[in-house]
């Protein structure tokens, strides 16, 4: 839904970017248009990703594993629902091995910029997304992330708090790092917002070897964020 989100803006600034999707089968394909700049490849696959990112300036990546909940909860009951990854979808291979060919493939086109959106939380071993599915989504999306930041290829590492449906451009922007957003009342953030800050990302040196986290105060609360540079030039930390 990201994704999605993100081929939008940029196929809407089309004076400023030539976009270029990535999914992984062709069901995706038609949901975001089912144009002909969007590939079908597995992330977790090597030899397919290659034409994918032949002759591309940047990347962003936005591939995440993701839990199901497993059949016959009844909340009605109390209890927790649990949660399961399909075979071969784990966080393992695909927000770890699936990221880092990913990463292997642009730096091998000679790709210049790697936006990877990760999530907050990585520095909590025991953070309770990974108990889900016994799948350690945040350690393996924490290894990602450093393999990027040692790659030798100009990164912007994005850790959003928890995602929300709603509209973007409307809220004031925070970023923040080693997860300390997470002790207060602003811990979450539009996907548009999210979105707007990874193409944003790839139009100022200021993003440039740079990671944080990012949160949205409520709508009304603050200024809406328009100064995209300022935000950037607040983040110190590389990783």
């Amino acid at each position: 839904m990201l994704g999605q989100i993100v081929y939008n803006k940029l196929k809407e600034r089309s004076e400023q970017f030539v976009a270029r999707g990535l999914v992984r089968t062709e069901e995706s394909k038609q949901k975001i248009g089912g144009a002909s700049d969007v590939y079908i490849a597995d992330i977790r696959d090597t030899d397919r990703l290659a034409p994918a990112v032949q002759g591309v300036d940047a990347l962003i990546i936005l591939t995440s594993a993701v839990p199901k909940m497993k059949p016959g909860f009844d909340p009605s009951k109390g209890g927790r629902p649990e949660f399961y990854y399909e075979d071969g979808m784990y966080p393992e291979q695909v927000d770890w091995v699936g990221q880092k060919n990913q990463i292997d493939a642009a730096k091998a086109a000679g790709v210049k910029h790697i936006v990877l959106v990760g999530s907050m939380g990585g520095t909590n071993p025991n953070h309770p997304l990974n108990s889900l599915g016994n799948g350690n989504i945040l350690v393996w999306k924490r290894k990602a992330e450093q393999y990027l930041a040692d790659s030798g290829v100009p990164y912007t590492i994005i850790r959003p708090g928890g995602l929300q449906d709603k509209d973007g451009g409307v809220r004031e922007l925070i970023v923040g790092k080693d997860d300390e957003l997470l002790q207060t009342d602003t811990k979450s953030i539009p996907r548009a917002d999210v979105a707007e800050v990874c193409v944003q990302a790839l139009q100022y040196e200021e993003a440039k070897f740079k990671a944080f986290d990012l949160a949205s105060k409520p709508e009304g609360v603050g200024t809406p964020t328009k100064d995209f540079r300022a935000l950037f030039s607040q983040i110190t930390a590389r990783f």
